[in-house]
C-alpha cells in the first residue's frame, strides 16, 4: 500500500476501554485476540499509512469521552467511538451477535435463539457503523471490517462507496453448508451478501473458505474458481490467513523480571508437583467441561499421579449475562468441587481454579511455568492460547495439549492432538504429555515455533492487504475489458462504418438463457425480433453457431435468413442452402460405448440426462445437486478418456455443466473461420459463453470483436457480465 492512503479499521470492540475514576480518565488496553493482533500490526505498520483510525462501538457515554480525549488526547487520536442506544446495543450484541450468530458459527445449533427483533437490531447497529464511516471516508481510504458482529456491514458500505477498497475477516468459524442453511432465508441471504460487499473476504482455515463458498453456490448461485466468486458486477476474492501472534512479545517475556519472580513464586508453592495450565474465556464452545472430566478421568486411571500433578484453570469471565454462559459457570463450579472433594489430600489440591482476568505478566508466567499446556475447545476459529503457550517458552520445554477442532491445529501438527469430545482421549493425552521425554518436547518445540514466527500477526495482516490489493488490482483489469460506454462507442462506430458485416452468435447461455430441459429454451419474441432487424440490413451476414442439434435449430429459427451451425461444426445450413453434413463418422459402436458410460453415471447423480445429437452425446447435470454434478461430471470425464482410444477419432468436451464427446476436428472455430475465409467482412463480431466458444474466440480474434458471455478466464477480447447485457447491446447497436 502506497504511504497517503489511511486505513480505517473496524470491530465491534475499541481497542481501548476508559475507567473513570472521579472524573479522571485513563485509558485500558481492551482484552481479546482480534484488538492484540490489530493493535501490534498497526504500531509495526504506521509508515505505510498516512493515518489509521479505529471504529467500534462505545461502552462510555459521548460526554465521558469527550472528557477523556481532552485529558489524554494522544490516546485519543485516532479512535472513532459510534455510540449506540442502549436497548440496540443489548439485542444487537447479546442478542443475534451471540446468542444467534455465536453458537449457530461454533456448530451449536439447538442454541441458537431466532429472534426477529435481534435480527432487526442487528441490521441498524451495522446501520448505524456505516453511516459514521462514509461520514469519514476520504478517497482512497482502505477499509478492513472485522468478525460476526459486522457480517452486513461490507454490503451497507458497498451500496455508498462501490468504488472503495473494502476488506473483511471472519474470527470465527464458518460452519457447514448444512449448518448454515438452518438460519431463515432472509438472514442467511443478507448474511452472505453483506459478506460479498468486500472485494476479499478473509477466514482462517481453508474448511472454513470451503464452507463459505458452497453456501455462496448454494444460496446465491455464485460460483468459484481458485478463490475467485464471481457476483453479477466484480470479481471476489476469499481465502484462508490464520492469524498469529506478536511472536517476539511473547517470548521476549521468557526473561521479564516480573515474569521470572511470578514464575518463581508458583513454584515454590507446589515443588515437586507438575503443572497443567489451561486458560480460557467463559464459553461453551471452550470445552471446559470436558476438560475436567477428563482431567478426573486421568486421575482415576492413574493413580501414581495423585500429587504429583496439579490442573491449574484459569476461566475469564465473559457474557455471563447471558443464561447459556451463567450455567456454564455454574457446571464448571460444580466440576470443579467434585474433584477436589473425591482426590484432594492435605497439602494437595487436584484443580487450582480461578474465575478472573489475569495481567500479562501472569499470564506469561503461567505459561512458561508450567509442564503441560491443555487447551480442548468444541469449536475454535483459531484459538491463539495455543500460540501464545508457544511463543513464551524461550526454554523450548513443555508439551502442548490441542483440540483437532481447532483452527491452529491445522498449522500445529507437532502437539498431541485429541478429540474434545473424547474422554479417554484427554486422559490419555494428559498421561502422553506428561511423560514426554525432554528431548521430544524440545524437537517438536522448535518446529512450531519457528512455524508462528515466520508467519507472525504483522505477516499475517501483511498478507491480507496484499491480496486484498491484487483483487482491486484484477478487478481493475476487467473493467478495462468489460464491454462498458467506451468499448460500446468503439464497436458502434466500427459497425457503422463497415461495408460488410459478420455475426457469430451462440445460442443457449448467450441469446437465450439456460432452462432446465434443452426444449425449454425456445427463443422469445425479443430474440427474433433481434435476428430479424440484424438480417434486415443487406450488409449483414448472421451465423447462429451452437452445440444444439439441426432439428431443434431448424424448427426454432429456420425461417429466418440467416446461417445454422449446429452440433459445433457437424452440419451446416447456409442461407438460401440445404443442410450439409460433415463427412466425419459417429461409429455406432463408439456411441453404444459412450452411451453405456453416461447412462452409468445418470442412474448415479439426479436430475442428470443424455441428449444425443447426430455426431455427439452430451451429459447434462445443470438440474443435479451442484456439488454431485460436478463429483460425478469428473468421474464420467475420467471413464470417457479410458474407454476412448487411439483409433476413436473422438474429443471430450468439459462445457458448462455439460459432459460432451465429439467428432475430433469438428468445432466452432474449424466452422467459423471457414465462413469468414468465404466471405472477408471488415467487421466481425463473435459472442458466446461456453469453453466450446473459446476456439471460436482463438480462430477470429485478430479479426473481430470477440466478446465472452460471463467473466471466466476466456481467449475473448471483452466480456458481458451477465446474459442480460446481450439482447441490449444489439437493439442499441442495430437503432
Amino acid at each position: 500500500m502506497s504511504k497517503g492512503k489511511r486505513l480505517l479499521i473496524v470491530s465491534n470492540r475499541l481497542p481501548y476501554q476508559l475507567e473513570n475514576t472521579e472524573g479522571e480518565f485513563r485509558f485500558h488496553m481492551s482484552s481479546g485476540g482480534l484488538v492484540s493482533a490489530l493493535k501490534s500490526y498497526m504500531e509495526s505498520s504506521g509508515g505505510s499509512y498516512s493515518q489509521m483510525l479505529w471504529f467500534g462501538n462505545a461502552d462510555f457515554n459521548a460526554k465521558e469521552w469527550k472528557a477523556a480525549a481532552e485529558q489524554q488526547p494522544e490516546k485519543a487520536s485516532g479512535i472513532k467511538p459510534i455510540f449506540i442506544p442502549k436497548t440496540l446495543k443489548e439485542k444487537h450484541y447479546s442478542g443475534f451477535s451471540n446468542s444467534t450468530l455465536w453458537p449457530h458459527f461454533h456448530y451449536f445449533p439447538t442454541f441458537t435463539k431466532y429472534d426477529h427483533e435481534d435480527f432487526k437490531a442487528y441490521h441498524k447497529v451495522n446501520e448505524l457503523f456505516a453511516k459514521s464511516i462514509v461520514a469519514e471516508y476520504q478517497e482512497g481510504d482502505v477499509i478492513w471490517v472485522h468478525d460476526y458482529q459486522l457480517l452486513l456491514l461490507p454490503q451497507m458500505l458497498r451500496r455508498k462507496l462501490p468504488n472503495a477498497t473494502i476488506g473483511f475477516f471472519l474470527h470465527i468459524p464458518f460452519p457447514s453448508f448444512e449448518i448454515f442453511r438452518m438460519l431463515p432465508r432472509e438472514w442467511r441471504e443478507q448474511i452472505l451478501q453483506g459478506m460479498l460487499g468486500a472485494d476479499l473476504v478473509g477466514f482462517h482455515t481453508n474448511d472454513y473458505v470451503l464452507h463459505f463458498q458452497k453456501s455462496v453456490r448454494m444460496l446465491l448461485g455464485y460460483e468459484s474458481k481458485r478463490r475467485i466468486i464471481q457476483t453479477e458486477d466484480r470479481p471476489i476474492r476469499s481465502d484462508l490467513f490464520p492469524i498469529s501472534i506478536d511472536y517476539h512479545l511473547f517470548n521476549k517475556s521468557y526473561d521479564k523480571p516480573e515474569v521470572r519472580k511470578i514464575r518463581r513464586e508458583m513454584k515454590n508453592l507446589m515443588p515437586g508437583v507438575k503443572t497443567i495450565f489451561s486458560v480460557d474465556r467463559l464459553d461453551y464452545t471452550k470445552g471446559i467441561p470436558n476438560r475436567l472430566i477428563g482431567f478426573e478421568r486421568f486421575l482415576e486411571q492413574n493413580p501414581e499421579w495423585h500429587e504429583k500433578v496439579t490442573f491449574n484453570l484459569v476461566v475469564v469471565p465473559s457474557r455471563d449475562v447471558i443464561k447459556r454462559y451463567s450455567e456454564n459457570k455454574r457446571r464448571l463450579d460444580e466440576l470443579v468441587g467434585k474433584i477436589n472433594g473425591r482426590f484432594g489430600k492435605m497439602g494437595w489440591q487436584p484443580v487450582v481454579y480461578q474465575y478472573r482476568s489475569l495481567d500479562f505478566d501472569e499470564l506469561c508466567a503461567s505459561y512458561t511455568g508450567c509442564d503441560v499446556a491443555l487447551i480442548t475447545p468444541v469449536r475454535d476459529g483459531m484459538n491463539l492460547v495455543s500460540k501464545e503457550f508457544l511463543a513464551s517458552r524461550k526454554d523450548q520445554k513443555g508439551v502442548l495439549i490441542l483440540s483437532e477442532m481447532a483452527g491452529s491445529a491445522a498449522e500445529l501438527g507437532e502437539a498431541i492432538l485429541i478429540n474434545p469430545t473424547d474422554l479417554d482421549e484427554i486422559a490419555t493425552g494428559i498421561k502422553r504429555a506428561l511423560t514426554l521425554p525432554i528431548m521430544v518436547q524440545s524437537r517438536n518445540m522448535e518446529i512450531m515455533q519457528e512455524r508462528i514466527r515466520t508467519y507472525d500477526v504483522q505477516m499475517w495482516a501483511h498478507d491480507f492487504m496484499t491480496q486484498l490489493n491484487q483483487i482491486k488490482t484484477l478487478q481493475e483489469n476487467r473493467k478495462i475489458r468489460e464491454v462498458g460506454p467506451q468499448v460500446k462507442t468503439e464497436i458502434q462506430n466500427a459497425y457503422a462504418n463497415a461495408k460488410k458485416r459478420m455475426f457469430f452468435l451462440d445460442y443457449d447461455g448467450t441469446l437465450m438463457p439456460f432452462q432446465q430441459q434443452p426444449h425449454m429454451a425456445r427463443p422469445n419474441e425479443r430474440v427474433l425480433h433481434v435476428l430479424e432487424n440484424l438480417t434486415a440490413d443487406p450488409k449483414n451476414i448472421v451465423t447462429v453457431i451452437s452445440g444444439r442439434d439441426k432439428g431443434t435449430l431448424s424448427e426454432w429459427l429456420g425461417h429466418l435468413p440467416i446461417n445454422l451451425v449446429t452440433e459445433h461444426g457437424a452440419a451446416k445450413r447456409l442461407k438460401g442452402e440445404d443442410w450439409k453434413m460433415t463427412e466425419k463418422i459417429f461409429n455406432p459402436e463408439w456411441r453404444q460405448e459412450i452411451h453405456h458410460q453416461m447412462k452409468l453415471v445418470t442412474h448415479r447423480c439426479a436430475k442428470s440426462f443424455i441428449e444425443e445429437k447426430s455426431f455427439a452425446l452430451a451429459w447434462h447435470y445443470r438440474n443435479a445437486d451442484k456439488d454431485l454434478g460436478f463429483l460425478r461430471s469428473r468421474e464420467l470425464i475420467d471413464s470417457l478418456y479410458r474407454v476412448i482410444n487411439n483409433n476413436m477419432p473422438l474429443q471430450v468436451i468439459d462445457g458448462n455443466k455439460v459432459v460432451e464427446v465429439r467428432m475430433t476436428g469438428v468445432d466452432k472455430g474449424s466452422a467459423a473461420l471457414e465462413l469468414y475465409e468465404t466471405h472477408r467482412a471488415d467487421f466481425v463480431l463473435t459472442i458466446g459463453d461456453d469453453r466450446t466458444d473459446e476456439d471460436m474466440f482463438r480462430a477470429l480474434n485478430s479479426v473481430a470483436y470477440t466478446i465472452k458471455v460471463g467473466t471466466e478466464n476466456t481467449e475473448a477480447k471483452y466480456y458481458f457480465t451477465h446474459i442480460a447485457e446481450v439482447l441490449p447491446f444489439f437493439e442499441n447497436l442495430i437503432n
